[in-house]
């Protein structure tokens, strides 16, 4: 459980990275473009710093709500205009290069995404393949005879090597008719064919952390065996030798080595009864768990770890420079189109809307991408950055969408639109994200309470 205050700092952090990159492609479009730019800030409310510079004497400022900015170019409708700045402002220049300043900042952030994953494609990745992890009994996935270790070869066709893209596939397959047809290879290399049904529960299958409890089978993980024992720990002194692989600890199943830290954790200094299996013979011992100090905390410590991930399910994929900037390229336009994929299907109620995250929970996952480390901080950062540039492209009048449609309707007619149909689109538009704000709130509060 990360702290508020990491969660805080991570947070400030994520949104102000990705409001400066969207606000800055406003910005330097719009100069590019001959547009005269008074302030740029990041964040909303009083300025908390602020500087002026550039023959332009704009203004740069922080501000105290940390959701948000914005870019305020010179504009007619807000005021005289000095005849120095004649043409410089928004409205005074041509149609084309408004939707170019107003494109530019959703643009900006799908570049951002791409040289994010561009960052940590370089050099090569290595990551688990997917496969099966537990099966429940009597699951959907059960049903359909999915099995532990069972690689997962295709979804819908569609071949998989990452868990990202196979996460992804699953979930058009299953909002599409309630059915995930997958291929699957077992130990011995044979394929079969397998088809998840889920029928009329598929809506509900995709509220957040619903979906492999509710299929019937988790991602693979490595199972409680042991492939190194510490010297002088109290799994050395127990007899443990490397490949006995742990069933239980004081009669709680174990399974997964997960599951064997999460047990002996709480345990320190007890005496336990672990059983494992050797050769394939059930056996128990009694164990004294050791301890360490950790974060001012005294924890149960073991004294093993678990084996080596096996090869096969290994996935190692190098690139040079120009391969890792193309695939970075495919990964971003495939997570933008999945992202409009699944707005879609929340307004036909193909998806919940409880996959709306607000602050609170946006925070709580940076808060743990920080503490992962800064890899996981930056694959954090690509997927927000996506969502944001897709949400901007909304046709929703206070949005970047929105405008761009004002700039088409004004293109078409000859001339601006009425003020009154402006003042009108945006108390629409502002009704419409203060909704989504609400769903956002909503959610957020409901996951806290679980």
């Amino acid at each position: 459980m990360t702290s508020f205050l990491t969660n805080l700092v991570a947070f400030v952090a994520l949104i102000s990275i990705l409001v400066a990159v969207h606000e800055y492609g406003h910005y330097i479009v719009g100069r590019w473009l001959g547009m005269k730019v008074l302030r740029f800030s990041i964040g909303f409310g009083k300025p908390i710093w602020s500087r002026t510079s550039g023959p332009d004497q704009t203004e740069y400022c922080v501000s105290a709500i940390p959701l948000g900015g914005y870019v305020r170019f010179l504009d007619s409708r807000e005021g005289l205009i000095e005849p120095q700045d004649e043409g410089r402002a928004f409205d005074h220049r041509p149609i084309p290069a408004r939707i170019a300043v107003l494109l530019a900042g959703p643009a900006f952030n799908f570049v951002f995404a791409i040289l994010a994953y561009w960052v940590l494609m370089a050099g090569g990745v290595t990551d688990i393949k997917p496969a099966v992890g537990l099966v429940t009994p009597g699951s959907y996935a059960g049903e359909a005879g999915l099995e532990f270790g069972d690689k997962i070869v295709a979804i819908g066709g569609k071949k998989t090597q990452v868990w990202e893209e196979t996460l992804v596939a699953i979930l058009e397959q299953m909002v599409d008719d309630g059915r995930v047809p997958m291929t699957l290879e077992s130990a011995d290399g044979r394929q079969r064919q397998a088809i998840i049904d889920v029928g009329n529960a598929r809506t509900q299958l995709t509220e957040p952390g619903v979906l492999w409890d509710g299929l019937g089978f988790q991602p693979w993980r490595q199972p409680a065996s042991i492939g190194v024992i510490g010297e002088g720990s109290a799994a050395e002194k127990a007899g443990f030798k490397v490949g006995d692989r742990i069933t239980a600890v004081d009669g709680e199943a174990i399974v997964l080595f997960n599951d064997l830290t999460a047990v002996i954790e709480p345990r320190a200094g007890k005496n336990v009864i672990i059983n494992f299996l050797r050769d394939g013979s059930d056996n128990s011992v009694a164990v004294v768990i050791g301890s360490q100090e950790r974060d001012g905390k005294t924890l149960g410590l073991l004294g093993v770890s678990p084996e080596m991930v096996p090869e096969d399910l290994i996935s190692r994929r190098s690139y040079t420079p120009l391969e890792s900037l193309n695939a970075a390229a495919k990964r971003t336009w495939m997570s933008t189109v999945f992202t409009v994929n699944m707005l879609g299907r929340m307004v036909t109620g193909d998806v919940s809307i409880k996959n709306i995250s607000g602050p609170i929970n946006i925070a709580q996952i940076a808060g743990e991408s920080v503490e992962r480390g800064w890899r996981y901080f930056v694959g954090i950062l690509a997927v927000i950055s996506i969502s944001l540039g897709v949400l901007n492209l909304l046709p929703v009048p206070v949005l970047d969408g929105g405008q761009i449609v004002y700039q088409l309707v004004e293109a078409l007619k000859g001339g601006p639109m009425t003020e009154r149909a402006q003042i009108l689109g945006q108390q629409v538009g502002i009704f419409a994200l203060l909704l989504l704000m609400s769903f956002a709130f909503y959610n957020d509060i409901a996951r806290l309470l679980g």
